[in-house]
């Protein structure tokens, strides 16, 4: 007898990753869109494309889950708000159910990154978590009580907009704050700094990539800082203090068991995470100052794994 399969959608500011995944976490089709600039019409015309796509290779999926980087009210099934996507208002479960015909789930994008890994990766076996996700913006997830935390109507965990710089840059997108942790420690933020230490220092990695005109992107500062190139590390190196800035204060308010870093920006490993983790042990009260930060475990496929299995878990057609 086949195990229950579920299609999963993580679409993020670039990109929509879709894959079918089963009860016992085996991938039965993966594929990958990109999204930037996309309207608000085109990204809903995307998801039933990417899920009809989907179900002509595994016909026999049982529902779809939907992970979105907006705020979401659950009951509803609306995507109220994304920062950097062209969506607002948009009551996108019922939109995408009535033309794929198939249950739709919804929840951010982190949310659901941040089941995949507490059911599956570095946050299992815990009861009390805390996620971000770090990539264009940042997103956060919690697990309290071995439960995603959604809020009141389900738009919470918006960790990503937590002030740690009252007079910081100005946040990107549709949000009006300064001083967001997504603004001062995002892979933006990390072209934005890296692009000025290239102004500084022409003679490093980042001030010859400027000189050739080329744009000086997060992935420029990681392949370089992941080089050795002084000037990048230091680049790595504020964006991973200010990262530890945000850290302690989730620390002290929800004294997790891990506190759990994803996304593309990962890839720069402890260059990142070591400034950190070692501002967290400065800043944070004691016992909170020792909290775990790791590497998430699912790489890019959590949004997407933890989409499906908010599906699985969610749907009535799964008995587990």
């Amino acid at each position: 007898m086949s195990l229950p399969e579920a299609i999963g959608l993580d679409l993020g500011g670039t990109k929509l990753l879709t894959g079918v995944v089963d009860t016992e976490l085996n991938v039965h089709y993966e594929s990958r869109e990109r999204t930037t600039g996309a309207s608000e019409q085109e990204v809903i015309d995307t998801i039933v494309e990417e899920i009809e796509e989907a179900r002509r290779a595994r016909p026999n999926v049982v529902a779809a889950g939907l992970g979105i980087p907006c705020t979401i009210d659950r009951e509803k099934g609306v995507a109220i708000n994304a920062v950097n996507l062209e969506i607002t208002d948009v009551p996108i479960r019922d939109i995408v159910s009535e033309r794929t015909g198939l249950p739709v789930l919804l929840d951010n994008d982190a949310n659901v990154a941040a089941l995949a890994e507490h059911r599956f990766g570095a946050a299992k076996g815990t009861t009390d978590a805390v996620m971000l996700t770090i990539g264009t913006g940042i997103g956060g997830g919690l697990i309290i009580d071995g439960e995603l935390y959604r809020g009141s109507i389900g738009a919470g965990a918006e960790l990503g907009h937590m002030v740690i710089d009252l007079h910081g840059s100005p946040c990107q997108g549709t949000c009006s704050n300064h001083g967001c942790i997504e603004a001062c420690a995002s892979g933006t933020a990390l072209a934005r700094e890296g692009t000025a230490k290239a102004g500084s220092h022409p003679e490093s990695a980042l001030g010859l990539a400027l000189a050739r005109e080329e744009a000086v992107t997060g992935k420029t500062v990681t392949e370089a800082a992941i080089a050795g190139d002084e000037a990048a590390r230091e680049v790595m190196d504020l964006v991973g203090t200010r990262l530890g800035v945000g850290l302690s204060s989730l620390a002290n308010i929800f004294n997790p068991d891990v506190m759990v870093i994803g996304g593309g920006v990962i890839v720069a490993g402890d260059l990142l995470l070591e400034p950190a983790r070692r501002e967290l042990r400065k800043r944070a009260l004691p016992p909170m100052n020792e909290t775990p930060v790791r590497e998430a475990q699912m790489g890019n496929d959590a949004g997407m794994i933890g989409a499906a299995e908010m599906a699985l878990e969610e749907s009535e057609a799964v008995k587990r």
